[in-house]
C-alpha cells in the first residue's frame, strides 16, 4: 500500500469513528472540558504530520457528540505524541481517544477493564520531575515510561491524573480508530445507565 492510499484508509476509518461517536448521545456525557480528540498514526509515524485527528475537536452541541472538524493529519499535537511514544512500547498501537475522567468514570472503566480481561492503568502526575514539568513536549516520555512500569505494559485504558493547571483524562488506545471509538461508545452506555 503506497503512503497516499494508507492516508486515505486512515482518513476513511476516521470518519466512520467520528460518525459512531456522534450517534451515541450517551458519549456526550464523556466530553471533557478540553473536549475530545481522536487520533490515528500511520504505521512509522514520527511527527504529527503523521498522525490524523479530529479538526477543533469533538464536542457537544444540542446535547449530542459533534465534531468540529474534518479528520487531518497534522490536526493535533498532545494526541499525536501519545501515540508516537506509546508505539515505542506497543507498535500495535496506532490510534487512541481522549475522554473524561472523574471517579464514577474510574469505577466504571475498572469494571469494564475487569469483565474484558484489559490491562488498566494511570498516570500519578504527583511523581512527575520538576525538569520536565511546563517543559511543552517535556513530559510524555515520561508519562508513557511510567505508564508502562507502573502497569506491567501498555494498558488499554488510561487515566492521567490531575495535574498543575491539567484536567484528568482518560485515554482509549487499540489498533485503529473504530475500535477506539467503538470502546468509548461502550463506556458512556455503561456509564450511563450506571447513572
Amino acid at each position: 500500500m503506497t503512503n497516499i492510499e494508507e492516508k486515505d484508509a486512515i482518513l476513511g476509518n476516521m470518519v466512520t469513528a467520528v460518525n459512531l461517536l456522534e450517534q451515541c448521545s450517551e458519549f456526550a456525557c464523556l466530553v471533557p472540558e478540553v473536549r475530545v480528540n481522536l487520533a490515528y498514526a500511520l504505521p512509522e509515524a514520527a511527527s504529527r504530520q503523521d498522525v490524523a485527528a479530529i479538526e477543533g475537536r469533538i464536542t457537544v452541541v444540542g446535547g449530542l457528540p459533534r465534531a468540529s472538524g474534518l479528520p487531518a493529519f497534522g490536526a493535533s499535537d498532545h494526541m499525536a505524541r501519545l501515540i508516537i511514544e506509546i508505539r515505542k512500547y506497543d507498535v500495535s498501537i496506532n490510534a487512541g481517544i481522549n475522554f473524561k475522567c472523574n471517579e464514577g468514570i474510574i469505577e466504571t472503566v475498572k469494571n469494564y477493564c475487569n469483565e474484558r480481561q484489559l490491562l488498566f492503568g494511570w498516570i500519578d502526575r504527583s511523581r512527575e520531575p520538576v525538569e520536565v514539568i511546563g517543559h511543552d513536549g517535556a513530559s510524555m516520555p515520561w508519562k508513557i515510561a511510567e505508564l508502562v512500569r507502573s502497569s506491567g505494559g501498555v494498558p488499554r485504558l488510561f487515566y492521567e491524573g490531575r495535574g498543575w493547571g491539567k484536567e484528568p483524562l482518560f485515554v482509549a488506545v487499540g489498533k485503529n480508530a473504530v475500535e477506539v471509538a467503538s470502546i468509548a461508545v461502550d463506556l458512556s452506555k455503561h456509564f450511563k445507565a450506571g447513572l
